[in-house]
């Protein structure tokens, strides 16, 4: 067992909707994540699902006339026929998929509400006020606005008077504790503006207002599709406290004994990292920390808040018509080219504008002509002129060196744009890391004009060593690129015939050189160019 330990979720996709390129983008920027740590030496629990309980489920199943339970299980498999336990079709490494209608997760979250309760943060009233059905939250009379005589929450969504008993979280007993804790945990909430935000809501503004943060409605008796409250059945949880709880439903609570929940939750360094989508910040820095507070369970390091994507140029909506789902991009352009474009294309926190243009650009630009077309260029040279064998070497020069230098640099010393390539990834840039490796492989495409090996006909000794240089650089350039297109460059070591043992991050080093004299196997082209208009 690794003796460095990861754990990192998605956030589990509400089941009334079908996959689009948002809940995509979530996925594989988890993934790549959890592979990074992977081929850096630790033990990584990956967690995604679907969140299956709520007023807006319930709605759903009636409208479509089937039970609740068999609306859930019919969509939450188009979840996950996304990742690992279904089709997976994004060819994600998740350990576990679940979803808020198992019996773990029922014992989990009754479990974490009575211990809130035993604790004294929770009690019975009468909740009134404003609710969306869509956001399933409750929203303050000053953060609405009035639109064609009807009141609309931030987020777009109508919101409805609500009046019912209800159970409440003394979320407003926590207000200085969150403060506290956000001032001694300054990288809890990333990118920072996202933190900001986060702060000024819990302040009450930029100045503190004490009592800015109301107690919170944590049941509903108005339906029954969820988890019932402990001593109270005709109560079923708010769909938050139900959803929130599954990050430690994953991992055996409330088993404080069992050896997940104390390797990836307890006393851990580096995680957990939840990731979700910028809308949802305020449940998952907010209220997760303040029931976590409460239950005098341990804190979650990292939560990482995403942008949305636009698609071309407009707000993705289902009456617009532009939703674009997953599949009917992997079909068009390919699954690691898909990959690579939602990685590569905006910094991550940022928020990012589909297009067919820009994703062609970036493949052809990036992919066909420099990763691709150097790996297609040397292998077929070694083919032709080496009897496909890797070439021996010789007498390499400063340039050589160099290359190789720039190629052959593990993780404790790489550096991207003047700074550790790990503080690169825990605070998830992919798409400098991405434009560092892509660096190498342009750095390549120089080294090898500039040699030119196929003019070295009569000096076949300088010409092997060139070739073994940009055979290795590509080896390397390859490891690399694996969390992001996992498909892809397991193809390219493949074709080096490297050894499959041999592909962690570790293996970058020069002891793990491609050994001269391996017969590789015919070479094929990895990443074909897109043909548009343009072309």
């Amino acid at each position: 067992m690794a003796d460095k330990s990861f754990y990192i979720t998605t956030p589990i996709y509400y089941v009334n909707d079908s996959p689009h390129i948002g809940h995509a983008y979530t996925t594989i920027a988890c993934d790549a994540m959890a592979r990074f740590k992977r081929l850096d030496g630790y033990d990584v629990k990956f967690l995604t699902g679907t969140d299956e309980h709520g007023q807006k489920v319930d709605k759903a199943a009636k409208t479509a006339n089937i039970d609740p339970q068999a609306f859930t299980d019919e969509v939450s498999i188009r979840f996950r026929n996304l990742v690992n336990t279904g089709e997976n079709l994004l060819n994600i490494s998740n350990d576990d998929f679940i979803r808020t209608t198992e019996s773990r997760h029922k014992k989990a979250a009754q479990a974490l509400w009575k211990r809130m309760e035993d604790n004294g943060h929770i009690y019975l009233d009468t909740y009134e006020g404003w609710y969306s059905v869509r956001d399933e939250a409750y929203y303050q009379e000053s953060e609405l606005v009035e639109k064609e005589g009807k009141k609309i929450a931030p987020s777009g969504a109508e919101v409805e008077w609500v009046k019912e008993e209800s159970y409440f979280f003394n979320l407003s007993k926590w207000q200085k504790k969150l403060l506290d804790f956000y001032e001694s945990h300054p990288d809890f909430v990333i990118p920072n503006t996202r933190y900001n935000e986060v702060k000024s809501f819990v302040r009450g503004g930029k100045e503190f207002e004490e009592g800015a943060l109301k107690d919170l409605s944590i049941s509903r008796t108005t339906f029954d599709w969820g988890i019932p409250v402990p001593g109270n059945p005709k109560h079923v949880m708010y769909v938050w406290i139900d959803a929130l709880c599954n990050y430690l439903t994953a991992i055996g609570y409330p088993d404080a004994d069992n050896a997940e929940y104390k390797k990836f939750w307890e006393g851990n360094a580096d995680s957990p990292v939840h990731v979700v989508g910028k809308d949802i910040i305020r449940f998952h820095a907010v209220y997760w920390p303040a029931f976590l507070m409460a239950a005098d369970l341990p804190m979650p390091r990292k939560i990482v808040a995403h942008g949305w994507w636009t698609i071309e140029g407009e707000k993705m909506s289902k009456s617009v018509g532009n939703v674009v789902a997953p599949k009917d991009l992997v079909n068009e352009f390919g699954l690691d080219q898909m990959r690579y474009f939602l990685l590569r294309e905006v910094p991550f926190g940022n928020d990012g504008n589909f297009s067919r243009t820009a994703m062609s650009d970036r493949i052809n630009s990036d992919l066909a002509n420099n990763i691709g077309n150097l790996a297609q260029r040397v292998l077929s040279m070694i083919q032709k002129n080496c009897n496909g064998l890797v070439p021996a070497f010789s007498a390499l020069t400063d340039d050589d060196k160099r290359m190789l230098d720039y190629a052959q640099v593990t993780l404790d010393k790489r550096k991207v744009i003047e700074a550790p390539i790990n503080n690169h990834i825990n605070n998830f840039k992919f798409d400098l890391i991405l434009e560092d490796i892509l660096s190498i492989s342009s750095d390549a495409n120089e080294y090898i004009n500039k040699e030119a090996p196929w003019k070295l006909k009569d000096d076949l000794v300088r010409r092997n060593s060139v070739l073994y240089v940009l055979a290795e650089s590509i080896r390397c350039i390859a490891i690399m690129l694996q969390p992001f297109m996992p498909g892809a460059s397991g193809k390219i070591l493949d074709l080096l015939a490297s050894p499959e043992n041999e592909r962690m991050f570790k293996h970058l080093s020069p002891e793990y050189s491609l050994k001269t004299g391996t017969l590789l196997p015919v070479p094929q082209g990895v990443f074909p160019r897109i043909e548009t208009d343009k072309n």
